[in-house]
C-alpha cells in the first residue's frame, strides 16, 4: 500500500479491532468512510466465527462494505427493544483533547449519531490529520443535517449564532443540486471563526460581543444548533460516552468515543482516552506514553 495516509488508517483500524473487537459480541456498529473499510477487513482477518454477530451500518456505503465482506448486516430499527450495540467503530473529521468529535463530512450524520448513541462503546478510528487539541483547528466546518424545507431558515439562525459562510452542501456537479442524505435531508456546513473550547466553563462570557467573534464551547454550541427548528442532527459528538451514560443509569445517549485510534505516517498509532495521557503504540505489544504531541 503506497499511500501513507491509507496505510496509517489501516494500522489504526487493526489496533482498534485488536483492542475492542469481542467475538462473543452480538451486535456491532459499522460507521461510514474510507477508514471503516479497514476496520471491517481487520475483523474478517481475525478468522473468528462471525456467523452469530449482526453488523449495524450507518448508511448505504457501510452496508455495502459489510455485505461485500460476507458479514451479516441488520438495520438499526430491527434491533431488539432495549438492546445496545456491544461496540461501534466509526471515523471522525476531527477529534479534540477531550474526545469531542466533528462528524458528518461524508453526509451520513444522523445514522452515525443514532448508532453512536446506542453503543456501549464508540471507538473512533482515524489518521493523524484528525488528531487535534480543539475542534475547528484544521477541519473548518460543522456538518448539520436539516430538513430541506427549513434549510434557509436554519442558515439565518446559524448566522445569528456567528457562523460564517454557512451553506447547503452541493454535489460535485453543481447542476445536480444539494447532496441528499440517506434520509433525503440536506447537509448544511457551518463555519465558525474560532476553534471550539472543550470545557463549557471556559467559554462563560466569551460568547458576548460581536456575533462573528464569539468563541463557543463544544456542548454549548451543539445545544444551540440542535434547538433550531428543522435541524435533525448536529455533527458535534460531545457530552457523555456510552460507558458514562450506562453508569448513570441511562438506556442510551452517549455520543463521544471511549477511545480514539490515530494512525501515524511513521507506522505508530496514537491512542487517546478520556482523562488519560495519549499512548503511542510503535509495535505490537510495545507502548509508551507521549506527554506532548505535535498537533
Amino acid at each position: 500500500m503506497a499511500d501513507p495516509i491509507e496505510k496509517a488508517k489501516q494500522t489504526a483500524a487493526r489496533k482498534a479491532v485488536e483492542d475492542h473487537f469481542d467475538p462473543a459480541a452480538r451486535y456491532i456498529g459499522i460507521g461510514s468512510g474510507s477508514t471503516i473499510v479497514f476496520v471491517v477487513q481487520a475483523i474478517k482477518d481475525r478468522n473468528e466465527d462471525l456467523s452469530r454477530i449482526r453488523f449495524v451500518p450507518t448508511g448505504y456505503q457501510s452496508r455495502q462494505v459489510i455485505v461485500k465482506a460476507g458479514l451479516q448486516p441488520i438495520h438499526f430499527d430491527s434491533l431488539p427493544s432495549g438492546v445496545l450495540l456491544d461496540v461501534a467503530f466509526d471515523g471522525a473529521d476531527e477529534v479534540d483533547e477531550d474526545l469531542n468529535c466533528i462528524k458528518g463530512g461524508g453526509a451520513c450524520l444522523y445514522q452515525e449519531k443514532l448508532v453512536a448513541t446506542h453503543a456501549r462503546k464508540f471507538i473512533c478510528v482515524a489518521d493523524q490529520r484528525k488528531l487535534q487539541s480543539r475542534l475547528l483547528s484544521k477541519w473548518d466546518r460543522i456538518p448539520i443535517e436539516v430538513e430541506p424545507l427549513a434549510a434557509h431558515s436554519v442558515l439565518e439562525r446559524l448566522a445569528a449564532l456567528g457562523s460564517q459562510e454557512a451553506a447547503i452542501r452541493s454535489g460535485a456537479i453543481e447542476k445536480s443540486g444539494p447532496i441528499k442524505t440517506d434520509q433525503d435531508n440536506f447537509i448544511v456546513d457551518a463555519k465558525f471563526k474560532h476553534p471550539l473550547l472543550p470545557n463549557p466553563t471556559e467559554a462563560e462570557g466569551a460568547v458576548q460581543g460581536a456575533k462573528e467573534d464569539r468563541q463557543w464551547a463544544v456542548e454549548t454550541l451543539a445545544k444551540e444548533i440542535k434547538q433550531i427548528e428543522g435541524v435533525l442532527s448536529v455533527g458535534l459528538f460531545c457530552g457523555e460516552n456510552g460507558l458514562e451514560a450506562e453508569k448513570a443509569g441511562k438506556s442510551a445517549g452517549g455520543q463521544k468515543p471511549v477511545a480514539a485510534y490515530f494512525g501515524m505516517e511513521d507506522g505508530s498509532v496514537v491512542i487517546r482516552k478520556a482523562g488519560e495521557t495519549d499512548v503511542v503504540v510503535n509495535k505490537p505489544g510495545e507502548e509508551k506514553t507521549k506527554d506532548s504531541l505535535q498537533r
